[in-house]
């Protein structure tokens, strides 16, 4: 049966981290063409795209994903959530912060291991909640702080690159825009 486990998985050394360092948006629909790793759910390299939209985190941002899966229904799905936090306001932001509600980009998100995920591949990622704070204290925030959901029919995929220039690389090249 195609469900049926095919390796196990050794504990592993304490090495890894949380948290993310960078979120990268792509467009809704600019992603014409995916090719995985041979034999495995890894994204290799990915056609149409010409700009990263790359936004450095510091802070407590997250990327959760849920897998739930129904026996009654029948069904298996992901749900993936990332909240971040973008500080200052501003007149750009403040546009961005409209788009990114208008919209549904696709979502590479950089965790501080330095792995690569595409949240949102098929469906894209949308926000649901964008609060623009302005604190009450001298030391609260003054931005923006997001909550974008995608729902997909797997956990968001690795992409076959460990540093920014090969995942343009792996993006057709594309730029990263940081302005």
């Amino acid at each position: 049966m195609s469900c049926d486990l095919a390796n196990g998985r050794l504990e592993v050394c304490k090495t890894a981290v949380g948290g993310i360092d960078a979120i990268y948006f792509v467009n809704f629909g600019d992603m014409s063409t995916i090719a995985y790793v041979s034999g495995a759910d890894t994204i290799d390299t990915v056609s149409g795209v010409s700009s990263l939209y790359k936004f450095e985190l510091k802070g407590t941002n997250s990327f959760d994903q849920v897998l739930t899966s129904s026996r009654e229904n029948g069904t298996t799905f992901a749900e993936q959530t990332l909240t971040f936090t973008l500080k200052n306001q501003d007149i750009a932001t403040h546009k961005i912060a409209k788009l990114l509600a208008y919209g549904r980009p696709h979502v590479i998100v950089k965790s501080r291991n330095g792995s690569f995920f595409l949240a949102g591949l098929e469906h894209g990622m949308e926000v649901t909640t964008s609060n623009v704070s302005n604190g009450t204290a001298m030391g609260d925030l003054n931005g923006y702080t997001f909550t974008m959901v995608g729902q997909e029919k797997l956990l968001a995929n690795f992409i076959d690159a460990s540093t920014e220039a090969a995942l343009a690389t792996a993006f057709g090249s594309a730029t990263i825009v940081t302005s």
